[in-house]
């Protein structure tokens, strides 16, 4: 499975920005997917994961009523829509495929950054 993250970017706080990843190579509709993000200098942290029909989402506590993770298995595509950004949302963010509840990633994307800016 490859995943293509992108839609990172330079954001004023308070902004919003949506990333997307598009999955190739497996069966996106069959899969949790989840993003996961990396501050500068400290470790991966869970973001999010979407059940794979959609059905259900769970949020880390600092994202919940900010971050609102989605998919549309028709076009093998997961989102992360980012609201009320804060200078400590700065990161690179990876989707992933989990073998959810599990929240281990078996594939990783290349991670896009966010920036916000204070």
């Amino acid at each position: 499975v490859q995943l293509q993250a992108s839609g990172g970017g330079l954001v004023q706080a308070g902004g919003s920005l949506e990333l997307s990843c598009v999955a190739s190579g497996g069966t996106f509709s069959s899969y949790a997917m989840a993003w996961f993000r990396q501050a500068p200098g400290k470790e991966r942290k869970f973001v999010a994961v979407i059940t794979w029909s959609g059905a259900s989402a769970y949020y880390a506590d600092s994202m919940k009523g900010r971050f609102t993770i989605s998919r549309d298995n028709a076009k093998n595509t997961v989102y992360l829509q980012m609201n009320s950004l804060k200078p400590e949302d700065t990161a690179v963010y990876y989707c992933a495929v989990v073998p959810f509840p599990r929240l281990i990633a078996d594939y990783w994307g290349q991670g896009t950054l966010v920036t916000v800016s204070s």
